[in-house]
């Protein structure tokens, strides 16, 4: 028997004792001394003993450990899971990891609540920034078409300016919600990553191809560097990793220097390669970093909105990249550039 007072029976048997010796002592003063009443005394703690030992086990047991038992077993269903409920608990340890575990358990539960609190505001926030990007192209479309249906229909300059604006933002919507579907795959695993091997260095140059004419634009250099000095043989999904370096790549270019450069770069890293994606442009302030991967979120709203795009890029790259079981990071410094950084396991 376990010597704990988290134990029922050496409670009982403490309890038992003590009302044992108190019966012993009491018998042992009160009887004459002729009588032998030590031999009496004896007796009757005995049996107060093993009445009293018994009756607060049962006690013990049916009224108060079995409720707390109870109390303890849901409390371990509630915190493991359905494993929570395989697992026995064993008698001797019930008083003793209850306060424990109530104290582990509503921890978590404070936790979760704080996590659920984080998500609501990320939701609110999320909610208000899509309808925002929402809201600009069908107002500005709303507009448009009003101004033909009041008579500018009728003017061929003006009708054919308003109606190719219209299309334009018509195709922003439609990005929007293209990107946000692919978002909702990639959360949901419904969107599955096509594995093979292929050389990154051929990808690189396909996408700077691809890339080339906006990169010409504003005068932009798309330089290639592997640095590993061996044949970069990558295992991932070639389409989605062409969509990383085209978000990448496309992101350097509006927040790049004129007569800048982009240069990507693949370093050697044991069981995987380090590709990192550098332009020498704006930068980002250090408090916009922890949240570029947001959707919708933007370091600098009005800005960002003149140059384009769904604000839903990044987060798309961080989905792929983690379907792929691996991470990226990125760093920056305000007027000296940006460097989003990723990983790619090799081929084994």
């Amino acid at each position: 028997m376990k010597l704990s007072l988290g134990n029922p029976r050496f409670l009982s048997f403490i309890l038992a004792l003590i009302v044992a010796i108190v019966i012993f002592l009491s018998v042992f003063i009160l009887y004459n001394p002729c009588i032998q009443p030590w031999l009496l005394a004896i007796i009757i703690s005995f049996i107060s003993f093993f009445s009293v030992f018994f009756l607060l086990l049962l006690t013990l047991n049916n009224f108060i450990y079995s409720k707390i038992r109870l109390i303890y077993k849901s409390i371990r269903s509630t915190k493991l899971g359905n494993n929570g409920k395989k697992k026995a608990v064993k008698k001797g340890n019930v008083l003793e990891n209850v306060s424990k575990d109530v104290e582990e358990w509503t921890r978590d539960k404070a936790n979760e609540i704080e996590m659920l609190k984080k998500n609501e505001e990320f939701r609110r926030e999320f909610l208000s920034n899509v309808s925002h990007e929402l809201k600009t192209p069908i107002t500005t479309i709303q507009g448009y078409v009003l101004t033909l249906l009041d008579g500018g229909l009728d003017d061929n300059e003006i009708n054919k300016k308003y109606l190719q604006r219209a299309a334009k933002n018509i195709e922003r919507l439609i990005a929007i919600v293209n990107d946000l579907d692919e978002i909702s795959k990639l959360e949901s695993g419904i969107m599955t990553m096509n594995f093979s091997s292929f050389n990154f260095s051929a990808l690189v140059k396909d996408v700077f191809e691809f890339m080339e004419i906006k990169a010409e634009k504003k005068e932009i250099v798309l330089d290639y560097k592997n640095e590993s000095q061996n044949k970069v043989i990558v295992k991932a999904d070639p389409d989605r990793i062409r969509q990383v370096l085209i978000n990448l790549i496309d992101n350097s270019l509006k927040y790049g220097k004129r007569k800048g450069s982009t240069t990507i770069k693949v370093f050697d890293m044991d069981e995987c390669f380090l590709i990192e994606v550098s332009d020498d442009g704006i930068g980002m302030d250090q408090s916009d970093l922890p949240r570029i991967f947001e959707r919708f979120y933007r370091s600098e709203k009005s800005r960002s909105r003149k140059l384009g795009g769904t604000g839903l890029g990044l987060a798309i790259v961080k989905h792929i990249i983690e379907a792929h079981k691996q991470t990226i990071n990125v760093r920056s410094k305000i007027d000296v550039g940006t460097t989003f950084s990723f990983t790619l396991a090799k081929k084994l």
